[in-house]
């Protein structure tokens, strides 16, 4: 690994490996300007996060029907001044089989609400309709088996710490 990186950095690229994560150091000078105006390095450390779409079932997610979507653009309220209370980017949607409203105001942009609130129906009518076979679940199931994998190993090397100790005298 470089030796401009700092440690810190080079620890997280040993420890995690799959997903891409940023940073800049800003500390360096170089050796062409002798006033040593500060330049930017930029780095890609690879951090490592399960990733449970392999395991998931995603055949049974329902798919929206525009037909039983009613879709309304009110006004947005909260933090932002003009630009969120003046503006009809809110984004109200209502299945009309089962009742379910999911408001959306998320971001200043209307087309963003409307993506953000159809996977959030989609979410929810999988959750209704499918129950423990749908995506969310399944998901909580894989975290919670992966959490119980990692105490399990968590005791077996804290157990094999203490025979060690016990064995070489060290307590």
């Amino acid at each position: 690994m470089a030796s401009n990186i700092p440690k810190i950095l080079q620890y997280l690229s040993l420890q995690f490996n799959s997903l891409l994560y940023r940073t800049s150091i800003k500390n360096s000078t170089s050796f062409s300007n002798p006033f040593g105006d500060l330049k930017k390095h930029v780095h890609f450390i690879q951090l490592r996060f399960k990733s449970y779409k392999k395991n998931l079932d995603l055949s049974k997610v329902p798919t929206l029907n525009e037909n039983d979507l009613k879709e309304q653009f009110v006004r947005g309220s909260g933090p932002g001044g003009q630009s969120t209370n003046k503006t009809s980017n809110c984004i109200v949607l209502k299945h009309k089989p089962t009742g379910i409203v999911v408001k959306c105001h998320e971001t200043r942009s209307q087309l963003q609400n409307q993506k953000i609130a159809r996977e959030i129906m989609t979410t929810k009518l999988d959750n209704l309709l499918n129950g423990e076979n749908s995506v969310e679940y399944q998901k909580k199931m894989l975290m919670e088996k992966s959490s119980l994998e990692r105490k399990r190993r968590q005791k077996k090397m804290l157990e094999l710490k203490k025979s060690f100790k016990e064995r070489e005298g060290l307590t």
